[in-house]
């Protein structure tokens, strides 16, 4: 098994942190992981990627190239990334913030940011409710390593509420996969 995502939005949404939780959470499954990253030149509100490759095997190309997961959080990444995807690989991307032309694949479209103001009263978990998300629904890692990745990474002060923003995903996940239709698919 060899998965290849991408995490993307604009800096200052806490894309590369997505990243580094996903990449530590496939090695705490015992997988091998690699991470990448790239952003804009600015700290805020440039454009911001986080690449994940997980395997059972030795990696031995460390670049994502045919994503079999393609996770958006904004328009301008939508637009920039959606060509990197493979034609059965899974879209995901925050309803509240991007507008969608069809696709080959499957497209999921959740209201990350708004659910994270209405729930949390702040869009700093948006990031981690995304990808909380995306474990569920793609199964690349288990939702015990992602939780003890976000332990060990994130400020204890903000444990709890990243905490509470994965349960919501993974509740979001298990809806819409026990009632498909029940969120917005495209």
């Amino acid at each position: 098994m060899k998965t290849q995502i991408r995490i993307s939005g604009s800096g200052g949404q806490g894309i590369i942190l997505a990243g580094i939780l996903l990449a530590e959470a496939g090695i705490i499954d015992g997988k091998k992981a690699l991470q990448s990253q790239s952003y804009g030149p600015e700290s805020r509100g440039g454009s911001s990627r986080a690449d994940v490759i997980i395997s059972d095997e030795i990696i031995y190309f460390p670049r994502a190239v045919k994503l079999d997961t393609l996770l958006c959080l904004t328009q301008e990444a939508a637009d920039k990334f959606i060509d990197a995807l493979k034609s059965a690989g899974t879209f995901i991307y925050d309803s509240s913030q991007i507008s969608i032309n069809p696709i080959d694949g499957e497209a999921i479209g959740i209201p990350f940011s708004e659910l994270a103001i209405k729930k949390f009263k702040t869009t700093m978990v948006t990031n981690i409710l995304s990808l909380a998300f995306t474990c569920r629904i793609t199964n690349t890692v288990s939702l015990y390593a992602l939780r003890k990745a976000l332990r060990k990474r994130i400020k204890p002060k903000y444990v709890d509420i990243n905490l509470k923003a994965v349960r919501l995903g993974v509740r979001l996940a298990e809806e819409y996969l026990s009632e498909g239709s029940l969120l917005t698919r495209e």
